[in-house]
């Protein structure tokens, strides 16, 4: 499941991304560069409340940060439940 919404989201980008370049059917790109918009500014504050937890990822802070703004929660939430597994 995790990784069909990641497909989604990346769907969403892309469509975003080629509605600047071409017109898309019934009028969807401005409603597809909307909801990028949206995913990217709600993306931006996870990101700052869920810090604690998108450090703790195993590569590069960089690339984490980039993962949770594309991704938001679906990378940062298991980076959160792993860290309360780990725990005592």
């Amino acid at each position: 499941m995790n990784t069909f919404l990641k497909v989604n989201c990346l769907g969403a980008y892309a469509l975003a991304l080629l509605s600047l370049a071409v017109t898309l059917p019934w009028g969807l790109g401005p409603l597809m560069q909307n909801l990028a918009l949206a995913l990217l500014a709600i993306h931006v504050l996870e990101a700052i409340v869920a810090f604690q937890h998108i450090k703790t990822y195993k590569g590069s802070l960089l690339t984490s940060l980039l993962l949770a703004l594309l991704f938001g929660l679906l990378h940062w939430m298991p980076l959160a439940r792993a860290n309360k597994a780990a725990k005592p």
